[in-house]
């Protein structure tokens, strides 16, 4: 048996109707790859993004989500609202989330039940930003991260995607290298194979592009990527995942 191989594209806070239109044609019109291909928009556009994408191998899905059903939550968006606009899948413990919204590892595994009581799977983020790898703590930083929901969200872990995103090499051009991206795989698929979650699929998430994908995707214990900035070009987000790109060549 083999474990699932991804690329699922993260738009963050960009897009617009008209350039939006142009990107989920371009998309819809892939012919399928070696991996599942999926993307994660912004809110607003999941109405537009459901109404191109249905009936396409294309799957979508939203970037975070509250933890809370529902109630007096202004400005939150619940599970069940996301899934009423088909989503197959929500992102939940973004770096940038962690770091401008102070989500704690606890908020992120709430989330991540929330998000599997409501039918999708989570797409749950680890990754050490430059100070903690610099100070050799990077096994330990995603170690706490990957174990809060194996303790806490079991239930969403059974099943989560997870996806190594080193916060030094998101949206910085500096992507780490296949072996220091396999190393860190290696590890989180050991503590997911002791807790006999070992086909979980894991992605890299850190500047991946067309040039650098094909080496990333070849290394053991990666099986996809979490795509940003490549995701908003149609060439180079279907590149990456391409028949005769990056996917076929792992």
């Amino acid at each position: 048996m083999h474990r699932e191989r991804w690329i699922i594209g993260n738009w963050k806070m960009n897009g617009s109707v008209a350039s939006n239109a142009a990107l989920l044609q371009a998309i819809r019109g892939a012919a399928p790859s070696g991996a599942r291909l999926g993307v994660c928009v912004p809110t607003p556009y999941l109405a537009q993004t459901r109404e191109q994408l249905q009936g396409s191998t294309v799957l979508w899905g939203a970037q975070d989500c509250s933890a809370h059903a529902s109630g007096a939550y202004t400005g939150e968006v619940s599970a069940a609202m996301l899934v009423e606009f088909g989503c197959a899948m929500c992102i939940v413990g973004h770096s940038e989330r962690r770091a401008y919204h102070g989500e704690s590892n606890e908020l992120v595994a709430a989330k991540a039940r929330a998000v599997a009581a409501a039918g999708m799977r989570p797409v749950v983020c680890v990754g050490e930003t430059l100070e903690q790898r610099d100070a050799g703590h990077t096994f330990a930083v995603v170690d706490a991260q990957l174990r809060t929901v194996l303790e806490q969200a079991r239930d969403a872990a059974r099943s989560m995607i997870l996806a190594y995103e080193p916060v030094w090499a998101i949206g910085t051009g500096r992507s780490a290298t296949p072996d220091q991206a396999q190393e860190v795989h290696a590890y989180l698929r050991g503590v997911l194979a002791a807790n006999e979650l070992g086909m979980t699929p894991v992605l890299y998430g850190g500047s991946v592009k067309a040039s650098n994908a094909a080496s990333l995707f070849a290394m053991p214990d990666i099986d996809g990527g979490l795509i940003g900035g490549a995701s908003l070009v149609a060439e180079e987000f279907l590149s990456i995942a391409s028949p005769g790109g990056a996917m076929a060549e792992s």
